[in-house]
């Protein structure tokens, strides 16, 4: 990913919080076929491993976990929330006319070697915490208890769990940090009136970023 130093995060508690605030994820592997994508949520265990460790599982009747992985890394992608930002809330427009439209977002890319596994004790821990995570915020959460034992042991056989220990981290905070104070105020103000959740989320990391050091 290009990252330019002023859109870089390197901290490890900020990727991390972000990544556990993403939804769903995707996983990226190579084989001598090509590449092969899937779009999971995943798990992450910040205590396994000096960056953290993912988790997640695919179906079995994805052929990604049975490709060669040729002994390249695999690659998680994490987005966060992203917006279209207009030239006309530039206060630079006004002086000058030299803008143009561009796109504020997060994104972080998580690599490190892939490893799946079929144990059915792992993959129902697996799960379990998948949706503990999940439901935690609903006022009458689901639990995989909650179906019957038999019935969950028998859908665990469709999936296959995979662990990604991360190797390298790279965060991208692409949210104005380039422009003028003026500009920065003129697209959080816009980001505002725009009115949905992904733009309030981008207007509060324009003026988050805007102080102190650049990211």
């Amino acid at each position: 990913m290009y990252v330019p130093t002023h859109f870089r995060e390197k901290d490890l508690p900020v990727l991390h919080d972000a990544i556990e605030r993403s939804g769903l994820s995707t996983l990226v592997t190579v084989s001598p076929d090509g590449l092969d994508a899937s779009h999971v949520p995943m798990l992450l265990d910040r205590k396994v491993g000096p960056m953290g460790t993912l988790y997640g599982h695919i179906a079995r009747a994805n052929d990604q976990w049975r490709r060669p992985a040729g002994g390249f890394p695999a690659l998680a992608i994490f987005l966060g929330p992203d917006a279209y930002v207009t030239p006309s809330w530039y206060a630079t427009k006004k002086l000058t006319g030299k803008v143009v439209p561009t796109w504020n977002y997060v994104a972080i890319h998580a690599q490190g070697q892939l490893t799946f596994f079929e144990n059915e004790e792992r993959l129902l821990d697996l799960v379990t915490r998948l949706t503990q995570i999940h439901e935690a915020r609903r006022e009458d959460p689901w639990a995989v208890s909650d179906a019957p034992s038999a019935y969950i042991r028998e859908h665990l056989k469709g999936i296959v769990g995979f662990e990604l220990a991360i190797s390298s981290l790279d965060g991208k905070w692409k949210v104005s940090q380039n422009r003028p104070a003026e500009d920065r105020a003129g697209v959080a103000d816009g980001l505002r009136r725009e009115g949905d959740a992904s733009a309030n989320a981008v207007a509060a990391l324009v003026v988050e970023c805007g102080r102190g050091s650049l990211r």
